[in-house]
C-alpha cells in the first residue's frame, strides 16, 4: 500500500462533506462572527518650535469579547506607542511584537512623513490587536486602544 502524506487532499480520506446549500444573501453579509478593525487617524500637531508634537486618533471597532467596549476612540502620541511596545514586550514574552515605524529627525511635521507614520502606526496596532494571544493574555491592550485615560507612567 502507498504511503499517504498527511497532508495530501484525497476524496477517500476525507470526512464526508456537509451536502451543500448555498448561503443565503442574509449569510454572505451579515456581521461576521467576530471582528476586529483598527484604524489611525486624523493626525493633529500640537505646540509649537521645540515643543511641538503629532498625536493620532486610534478608532477601534469589533465585537471581540475580550474587549471591553464594541467602538472606541482614543488620540494618542508616537511616544504613548513606544511605551506601549516596551511594555508588550516586558508582558508578552512568547510573542514576537512587531515594530514601531522609525524616528524621524528631519521635517518629522511634514504632511508625507506624518502620513508614512500614521500608515505605520496602523499597521502595527492591526498586528498587535489581531493577535490572539494578546487579545486574551494582555493586560495593557484594550486599556492602550480603548481607555482616553490611559497613561503610561500607570504601566512602566
Amino acid at each position: 500500500m502507498a504511503t499517504v502524506s498527511p497532508f495530501a487532499r484525497s476524496s477517500a480520506f476525507e470526512e464526508p462533506r456537509l451536502q451543500g446549500r448555498e448561503q443565503t444573501i442574509e449569510e454572505m453579509y451579515s456581521v461576521p462572527e467576530s471582528f476586529l478593525e483598527i484604524e489611525v487617524r486624523n493626525p493633529q500637531t500640537h505646540g509649537y518650535n521645540r515643543k511641538m508634537y503629532t498625536d493620532y486618533e486610534i478608532v477601534c471597532r469589533t465585537n471581540i469579547p475580550a474587549f471591553k467596549l464594541r467602538h472606541s476612540s482614543v488620540r494618542r502620541r508616537y511616544s504613548d506607542f513606544e511605551a506601549f511596545r516596551d511594555i508588550l514586550e516586558r508582558e508578552s514574552t512568547r510573542v514576537n511584537i512587531p515594530p514601531l515605524p522609525g524616528k524621524v529627525f528631519t521635517n518629522r511635521f511634514s504632511e508625507e512623513v506624518i502620513e508614512s507614520r500614521r500608515e505605520g502606526l496602523e499597521r502595527f496596532l492591526s498586528i498587535v490587536a489581531g493577535h490572539p494571544l494578546l487579545q486574551t493574555g494582555s493586560k495593557v491592550l484594550c486599556a492602550f486602544l480603548q481607555d482616553p485615560g490611559w497613561d503610561k507612567s500607570q504601566w512602566l
